[in-house]
């Protein structure tokens, strides 16, 4: 059976909506069991209350677990999922991946399955370099990182087209993500489901 774990960090939303879509879609792909987790918030309160669509979110997702490091080295496939921040992955989503050197130093991470989406307010807002600098964690790892590629026409949609992860354009809206764009992050969690069950099988061969 296969074990997953969709990491993300959301603050207004939108990455968020795409966690529950890809946690969703492993379920349904036959994975054991699924973790829906985020990971903690570095900003001051302060900043948090003075945006109303930051301060909504952080209350409604507050019975969210916080990830660890358990979480991380429990599942066959990780999903992290992160909004951009000048083309790069969030901070707070950065500073639990920098926690995972003693699992990578034990090698708790060699061939894991692994994946990334993102969210960008604009069109060209750094989506695809926030999921390229993401797998140069995932290289360190040893994990087997699955993108979408162009392996399902969903990806086709003219709303997506990115064959490094999923990808939605938030137009700076909360929680405004196209159902194209659920459908592709669905996708891709289903095909790294399928890529670890049978990698797993393979192993045990």
């Amino acid at each position: 059976m296969t074990n997953v774990a969709v990491i993300h960090y959301s603050s207004t939303g939108n990455v968020h909506s795409m966690a529950q879509a890809a946690a969703q879609s492993a379920e349904k792909a036959g994975a054991e069991e699924v973790r829906l987790l985020k990971v903690a918030e570095l900003a001051p309160a302060a900043a948090v209350e003075a945006n109303e669509a930051w301060a909504a979110h952080t209350a409604a997702t507050a019975d969210v677990p916080d990830a660890t490091l358990a979480d991380v080295e429990w599942a066959d496939v990780l999903l992290f999922g992160t909004p951009t921040r000048f083309g790069l992955p969030a901070a707070q989503l950065k500073q639990f991946i920098d926690t995972t050197g003693g699992l990578w130093f034990q090698g708790k991470l060699v061939n894991k399955v692994v994946s990334s989406f993102t969210s960008t307010s604009t069109t060209h807002g750094g989506q695809e370099s926030t999921l390229l600098a993401l797998n140069n964690t995932f290289y360190h790892w040893g994990s087997i990182i699955v993108p979408p590629g162009f392996a399902d026409p969903v990806q086709f949609d003219p709303a997506n087209g990115n064959p490094y992860g999923a990808s939605s354009i938030s137009g700076n809206d909360p929680d405004n993500v196209a159902e194209a764009n659920l459908a592709a992050v669905e996708f891709q969690a289903r095909r790294a489901v399928e890529i670890a069950t049978a990698l797993r099988i393979g192993f045990a061969a």
